[in-house]
């Protein structure tokens, strides 16, 4: 908060000491170094330094520092006092819209009267925590400020029964030293029995070592997610991001590969001599090799709050951006363990149950559960797609090939495993946003375009998309144990959804390959739309008959469905079908096209003339 000139003048009119200015000024007048010294030579003849005394045995003052140390002291003492930050807040909005739930028996307050503004000293009673608190949860005030005195058998969440059921927004202004306090103020508001759930917003200043004590935190959140594991999110539920645990396997990662980054001398500012000596780590041995067993993660953020604020900030830039990469990369690659999540749509339909397993003894059963799932379409309106070219380095664009439209705006920068920076740009379309490098936008389609053939573009676009995007996945429910090792092992994530009929699923979400795997049909079935849908999320291969196959490609920084397998001979017949031919590399290939109406079309002319006969897991293939 910042630190108003008038509250503090008013407020030194009250005959009162509010700051802890005298314990300061008494630590400068008994500890700031005044006492000459004078240079010795020891019994072995090394040089060093010892105080001086006078023939009296008194020490001998240098007049110089006793003058910068009582400047200093003077400087202080006409200093105004600086108000806390509970302080600021009551004064900043009042007392009629502030909750006070603390210890505190007396505090200042702004009032204003007929004399007009003045600070005085409030006796606050016993009971005025329990009066505050009710006055917060029956909405009549609408800040709450309370600390650990008053953090301690109440609740403040948004609570059903309460008047005051609106979002609140948390924020964790003097987080401590100890985790176990602030996770039980965090519990407060966040129950169960709430109408929704609170926004959690850590606050630090720009001191980036400062994050350290956050990160304890967010950890012991982690950690009480894996716990309950069932309920992970009693814990975690989100409230930090995932590069706030700065002791996760990912910042281990991380912070390997920026030891290695400073090795090589590709950190800026921060050569590995510099690292070592303001650090007190080793990263090297005696032959000047790295080290196989580095510092761990606990010790390196330990040693970051001794640093300069300058070279805090150098470190944790480099650090932060590895870390961010690495979780990055994991969520686009599905191996983020993010434990038991709430799948949400319109609609979500059971449409086909199966046994797949009975336990010998019990008769439990495992079933395959087929899952319509319906959402429901919001594209971004071209008022807002172009309210984006308020932002700084936003540019229209045409894809010559498609004719679609989208927005460019930069993005993040990555950094990579060699050190170097990844440029990085958004294309911000209708129903999607897209990141792509910097260097790679020369080879795609993507050209400049003025506002008219923008608008008329992504008007089309938006006209030609359906109200509902439906879709299909599969769940096994049930009993799970037994046939644990038989699942999928490239992610393990537990998924819970809500039927429209009520019914509550929990159970591990599988492939459609995988399910065509052990359910006992000679040959899958699979209309074009879901084999379209399907192809595109790349998780599976599509086997045709005469030895055809669909995938999904990768090809000029987009995704492609790529048909491979087929004779020269049939090009022009499958191009006939609604497939188009591209020379990449002078290799002739063929792709379905992209959209929804004439991808479909083409496919199912091409599922009349080379039926599907399997569908394959990409990773096991």
């Amino acid at each position: 908060m910042e630190n108003r000139r008038k509250p503090a003048s008013l407020a030194a009119t009250l005959d009162i000491n509010c700051d802890c200015k005298e314990y300061v000024l008494d630590y400068l007048l008994h500890s700031f170094p005044t006492q000459l010294h004078e240079s010795f030579s020891d019994g072995d003849g090394n040089l060093a330094s010892r105080p001086a005394f006078d023939d009296g045995g008194n020490p001998i003052q240098c007049r110089e520092s006793v003058e910068r140390r009582d400047r200093l002291i003077e400087q202080l003492a006409a200093m105004e006092p600086v108000q806390g930050a509970l302080d600021q807040l009551v004064q900043r909005f009042g007392t009629d819209m502030v909750a006070e739930v603390t210890g505190r028996s007396r505090r200042i307050v702004r009032k204003v009267d007929g004399a007009g503004e003045r600070f005085a000293v409030e006796n606050r009673p016993g009971h005025a925590n329990l009066a505050e608190a009710q006055a917060f949860m029956e909405d009549k005030k609408q800040i709450l400020v309370f600390s650990d005195a008053g953090g301690t058998g109440r609740s403040y969440h948004a609570d059903l029964g309460s008047r005051n059921q609106r979002l609140r927004h948390h924020y964790l202004l003097e987080a401590g030293w100890k985790a176990d306090t602030a996770i039980q103020g965090l519990g407060r508001t966040n129950r169960t029995n709430q109408a929704q759930p609170p926004l959690f917003r850590p606050v630090a200043t720009d001191v980036q070592a400062e994050r350290r004590f956050l990160s304890t935190i967010a950890r012991r959140l982690d950690t009480l997610g894996a716990i309950t594991r069932g309920q992970r999110q009693t814990g975690g539920q989100g409230l930090f991001r995932p590069e706030d645990n700065l002791e996760s396997p990912y910042a281990r990662d991380a912070l390997r590969q920026l030891y290695l980054l400073i090795y090589a001398g590709k950190v800026e500012h921060c050569s590995l001599g510099t690292f070592e000596a303001m650090t007190g780590l080793s990263l090297t041995d005696g032959s000047g090799c790295l080290k196989d067993e580095l510092p761990p993660i606990t010790t390196f953020l330990n040693r970051l709050l001794a640093l300069t604020i300058a070279m805090q900030n150098v470190l944790f830039t480099v650090f932060e951006q590895l870390l961010s990469a690495k979780v990055d990369s994991a969520i686009a690659g599905g191996t983020y363990d993010l434990g038991l999540e709430t799948l949400t749509a319109d609609s979500f339909a059971v449409t086909d149950s199966q046994t797949i397993y009975t336990h010998p003894s019990t008769g439990a059963e495992t079933r395959l559960l087929t899952i319509a799932m319906r959402d429901r379409n919001r594209p971004l309106d071209l008022a807002k797609g172009l309210d984006l070219l308020r932002e700084p380095g936003a540019k229209l664009l045409i894809n010559t090939r498609s004719k679609r439209a989208a927005v460019q705006l930069p993005a993040r920068s990555l950094m990579l495993d060699d050190g170097e920076v990844e440029r990085r740009v958004r294309l911000v379309r209708p129903m999607e946003r897209l990141n792509f490098a910097l260097g790679h936008m020369p080879e795609t389609s993507w050209e400049p375009a003025d506002e008219a053939t923008f608008s008329a573009a992504w008007q089309t676009e938006i006209a030609g998309l359906e109200e509902f995007t439906t879709s299909e996945l599969h769940i096994v429910t049930g009993l799970l144990l037994p046939i644990w090792k038989r699942l999928p092992e490239e992610s393990t994530r537990v998924y819970r959804l809500q039927t429209d009929d009520g019914a509550r699923i929990i159970g591990r979400r599988v492939s459609p390959a995988w399910a065509a795997s052990v359910l006992p049909n000679d040959a899958p079935a699979l209309s074009p739309p879901q084999a379209l849908a399907l192809l595109r999320e790349g998780h599976a291969h599509l086997n045709l008959a005469d030895g055809l196959q669909l995938r999904r490609s990768r090809l000029m920084q987009a995704n492609r469905i790529e048909l491979t397998g087929f004779a020269p001979t049939a090009v022009d017949r499958l191009k006939s079908m609604g497939l188009f031919s591209e020379i990449v590399s002078w290799k002739l290939r063929l792709f379905v096209p992209d959209d929804a109406v004439t991808g479909s079309a083409a496919l199912e002319r091409l599922f009349e003339r080379h039926p599907l006969t399997r569908i394959a897991d990409r990773k096991a293939a």
